[in-house]
């Protein structure tokens, strides 16, 4: 294999260390080697950094071990070249596995330039990207709560969700929050909760509500009331401080806004997950495959077979 890098360096990344192997020479010799072990404490990883700086590397490969491989990114980044490396597509010959080896190994493939970088975006992005995707979480969080809730009203026997479209709206939540403090529920108290928007006529709502509602079906939907209220109370902190990161990307986001079916919210996302540099894309068939929506190829004798896309994990 024809070299290409004359000063690189593999990294085999670990929870508590880091084994270096960094290959140097003339690009039409041997390369020598140079391996060393760093705790992955602050102070050992600035000390991998002192070291691969006095060896004069240029390039640094990691494999994308779980969440181990990001205080190493963090620190190293503007320092060195970083390249992040699939653990699928560097996988050692099988029966040559140790540390050292897997550095050596990622260090020699890096050298004949054989690694494809990962995308990895730069660290606004990657904030905004930890932001939507918690927000994501506490959505599906909250959806867990308010159908808790909807079993909780069934059993017994408050079919408030068949007289009103979302008992999470602006009449429901009253409605909600009166059988929570149990209080009596009359007709004129009742006109005065509703929306005058609403469809169903106040008899029926009043007829919905006529359960048999314990204090065991008041003190569980407490419980989720309230779990949801601090849900919706984080996620619109969240929505604040995504707002904030994408302060320097409006034209972005105006731009995918416009696109039909895409929301601010997922312009949002579009923007974490993929940032706004496609130049990091060779295509946009390359953009596609990365996002996990498109196939891949699977021929065999001459025949194509059928191949579900992929959905590429995301770092």
């Amino acid at each position: 294999m024809e070299a290409m890098i004359e000063r690189c360096a593999g990294l085999d990344v670990h929870q508590e260390t880091v084994v270096a192997c960094v290959l140097f020479g003339p690009l039409d010799q041997k390369p020598k080697t140079s391996i060393e072990t760093f705790s992955t404490t602050t102070t050992g990883l600035l000390a991998l950094s002192d070291w691969l700086a006095t060896l004069q590397v240029s390039d640094v490969v990691m494999e994308s071990t779980g969440v181990y491989w990001k205080p190493i990114w963090n620190i190293l980044e503007g320092s060195f070249h970083l390249v992040l490396a699939n653990a699928r597509h560097v996988k050692n010959v099988p029966g040559r596995k140790t540390d050292v080896k897997d550095a050596e190994w990622l260090a020699k493939l890096l050298r004949c330039g054989l690694i494809e970088n990962n995308f990895v975006p730069p660290e606004d992005i990657r904030d905004l990207r930890d932001l939507t995707r918690y927000r994501k979480k506490l959505i599906h969080h909250r959806t867990s709560e308010q159908n808790r809730i909807h079993k909780i009203l069934q059993d017994a026997n408050i079919k408030l969700t068949s007289v009103l479209s979302d008992i999470f709206g602006l009449s429901g939540r009253r409605i909600l929050e009166a059988i929570l403090n149990g209080e009596k529920i009359e007709t004129d108290g009742l006109r005065k909760m509703v929306d005058w928007r609403t469809k169903a006529s106040i008899t029926d709502i009043a007829s919905a509500i006529n359960g048999r509602i314990r204090r065991h079906h008041r003190d569980m939907l407490r419980y989720h009331w309230d779990h949801m209220g601090y849900l919706e109370q984080t996620i619109e902190e969240l929505e604040k401080q995504i707002e904030q990161l994408l302060s320097p990307y409006r034209k972005e986001v105006e731009l995918l806004d416009g696109i039909p079916g895409v929301n601010k919210a997922a312009a949002a996302t579009f923007i974490a997950e993929m940032g706004v540099d496609m130049s990091v894309f060779k295509s946009a068939k390359h953009l596609a495959s990365w996002a996990g929506v498109s196939p891949g190829n699977y021929e065999s004798a001459g025949k194509k077979k059928r191949v579900k896309p992929h959905k590429e994990i995301k770092l």
